[in-house]
């Protein structure tokens, strides 16, 4: 359990700016920072990082918090895990006290996997490394390929012994769990015996964003045709294949640094590009492109570049992945290596400097290369060139940006030898086909409802009376950013004629004015966050700004996140022209004034409203009625009041 005066400390290191940019490009904005959202599916950037403020928000989605917050919903940790992250990353030490039983006992099933993978990357390092075995079968290979020890160690490769349970029985002797063991991969159980996966193979540690992890490659060294080259760790509470890319640890500053991702397809082309001095490459590792790989990339760049060894027909193979990265808004260029030769083979054949000159050089873009490529296979056939047309039109149309589908028609045209307007009409039937196919599924889905559940027209909404939430949010919203200031209001004195100024701060205003008049909050975040001020200002000390925003109720730090956040800020540009835009806090004391009044009007309005349904259901002339009608007399004369303060017309 961590102590809280460390949890503060924590909170007090962490720099939002630098949590959020290590999983997020970010551009600067006015003070704030922007990016696209991690959390969804964006191509234009909504996602906001206030370092002043210590805080996030996405006006897409509304995911919005701070750097504890960011690190649990990108990585899934729990609050715990997620300050370890963020004390190991700030260097804050964390002394923590003793667990009692049923803390240790909610240790989660991700975090136990965690653990299990952590030692078992270290047995591997050090079967390696420090074992006969290790060094004459394992070590050799990798030195034998060119792999500097600096590069193997950095990569935190390793070696599984012969043995068949070595690790297995090493792992259990050490207290890590047989169940664990199996859901992790690491082991096999078969006929009551434990087997380990990855016998007799050079072990390539797989990792997660932060560094942790997830799985484990194994490629075998013998020629035996009976098993398989390359053996991958299953998938598990902490490794999805579909969402991991080899090397990212490794490889997510570089690829903000140089805007572009190389992706590869093998664990060794990514180490022999990192030996070249090439850092910004991952790897798919041998499975299909998919969505959530390609939003990972997405995450750091717009760019990537599909470096391919020297097989057309595999390149061919991959085009619908490649259309999944254009349909995502993203830039793909394609490097195809001479035939025979791969990233991993060129790298070691060749100096560092030639590398990256061909990569660079030969990057051509991927409609243009496409084009080309299928072009020379038509042979001037007429029926060929005509599936040719379909084929690249397809992908034009999955590329989101209006303003560069135009500038592809036009390349491909003058490559195809095609005037522009045949493209673009075969572009245009694409995208009326597609909208009359999405069209078609909508009335499909209206068919298949069944009679009692057919889509009803749409009915104007009614106007609830009782509904504050309006009125408190704008409360809300005013204790949050001015609590402290101080308003001055001209009362009068003892002589006629002669005003005195009086000075409260806006927290004891509305505090003190609401109390007063008797009106709560109905939700409840609402009413969390006035009572704190309230008490407050009962002890002349206001909670401050960061006390809402680290808030342990979660619910009120994303309310108090949400409200501080603006979306929009004035330009610096207005100032330097001179043009002044009148803001909310150059007359606050109207601001307040109106803004407690609109919350009191709407409260009695509502009590109106309950007090009039209630007398329909009472006997006319009856004594509980008179009661209600002078109720309604009451509470109408004090609507009226404020509403004529408010200069709004008085409905009586």
């Amino acid at each position: 359990m961590i102590p809280k005066d460390t949890i503060q400390s924590i909170l007090d290191a962490s720099r939002i700016d630098e949590v959020v940019g290590d999983f997020v490009q970010l551009k600067k904005r006015g003070v704030n920072l922007l990016g696209l959202c991690p959390f969804h599916n964006e191509k234009t950037p909504s996602f906001t990082v206030s370092p002043a403020k210590g805080i996030y928000k996405c006006f897409g989605c509304g995911k919005a918090g701070n750097s504890v917050n960011f690190i649990m919903e990108h990585e899934k940790y729990s609050y715990p895990e997620a300050l370890r992250f963020l004390a190991n990353k700030y260097g804050v030490e964390i002394e923590e006290q003793e667990p009692t039983p049923e803390e240790k006992q909610a240790d989660t099933d991700r975090e136990s996997l965690f653990n299990l993978n952590a030692f078992a990357q270290k047995f591997y390092t050090q079967t390696l490394h420090e074992t006969e075995e290790g060094k004459a079968i394992g070590l050799s290979y990798f030195l034998e390929r060119g792999f500097r020890q600096d590069i193997i160690q950095k990569f935190q490769l390793g070696f599984s012994p012969t043995a068949w349970d070595a690790f297995s029985q090493h792992a259990l002797k050490n207290g890590y769990a047989e169940k664990y063991l199996v859901d992790s991969g690491l082991t096999i159980s078969k006929d009551g015996k434990l087997y380990d996966r990855f016998r007799e193979r050079v072990m390539f540690p797989i990792h997660n964003l932060t560094g942790k992890v997830i799985g484990f490659g194994g490629r075998i060294l013998s020629s035996d045709k009976t098993k398989a080259k390359y053996v991958n760790s299953p998938e598990s509470e902490v490794y999805n294949k579909s969402k991991s890319l080899y090397g990212i640890w490794h490889a997510r500053n570089a690829i903000v640094a140089r805007d572009n991702c190389y992706l590869v397809e093998g664990y060794t082309d990514v180490i022999s590009l990192h030996q070249s001095g090439i850092e910004n490459v991952v790897a798919s590792s041998g499975t299909s492109l998919t969505t959530e790989q390609i939003k990972l990339i997405n995450k750091y760049t717009r760019n990537i570049t599909i470096l391919y060894d020297g097989d057309p027909a595999g390149l061919k193979a991959s085009f619908r992945g490649i259309d999944m990265i254009l349909e995502q808004g993203m830039n793909v260029k394609i490097v195809l290596f001479p035939e025979g030769e791969d990233p991993d083979s060129y790298a070691r054949k060749h100096r560092s400097a030639d590398v990256e000159a061909f990569i660079t050089t030969g990057a051509d873009d991927f409609i243009t290369f496409k084009t080309r490529l299928l072009l020379s296979e038509t042979n001037n056939d007429p029926i060929k060139k005509a599936g040719l047309i379909h084929e690249i039109i397809q992908s034009i149309s999955l590329i989101p940006d209006p303003i560069i589908r135009p500038l592809y028609i036009r390349e491909c045209a003058e490559i195809m030898g095609l005037a522009e307007q045949t493209l673009m009409n075969e572009l245009n039937r694409v995208f009326r086909k597609r909208k009359l196919r999405g069209n078609q599924q909508e009335d499909a889905k209206t068919e298949d409802l069944p009679e009692d559940q057919t889509l009803a027209p749409p009915q104007e909404q009614v106007l609830d009376i009782t509904d504050c939430s309006a009125q408190e949010l704008d409360v809300i919203r005013v204790l949050l950013h001015y609590a402290d200031k101080d308003l001055k209001f001209k009362e009068p004195g003892e002589v006629p004629g002669i005003f005195t100024e009086s000075v409260v701060n806006v927290a004891e205003y509305i505090c003190n004015d609401l109390r007063a008049n008797q009106i709560t909050f109905d939700k409840e975040e609402y009413r969390k966050i006035f009572e704190a001020f309230a008490e407050g200002v009962d002890i002349h000390q206001l909670p401050d700004e960061k006390y809402f925003l680290m808030h342990v109720d979660q619910q009120v730090a994303d309310t108090s996140i949400n409200i501080i956040t603006q979306k929009y800020e004035l330009s610096p540009g207005w100032e330097e022209m001179r043009i002044y835009v009148p803001s909310e806090a150059d007359n606050l004391e109207n601001a307040v004034l109106q803004t407690v009044l609109a919350l009191m009007h709407r409260k009695l309005s509502a009590m109106v409203f309950i007090n009039q349904k209630q007398m329909k259901e009472l006997p006319p002339n009856s004594e509980d009625w008179a009661d209600h009608l002078s109720r309604d007399i009451h509470l109408k004369q004090a609507r009226n009041e404020i509403s004529r303060k408010l200069g709004r017309i008085l409905n009586g």
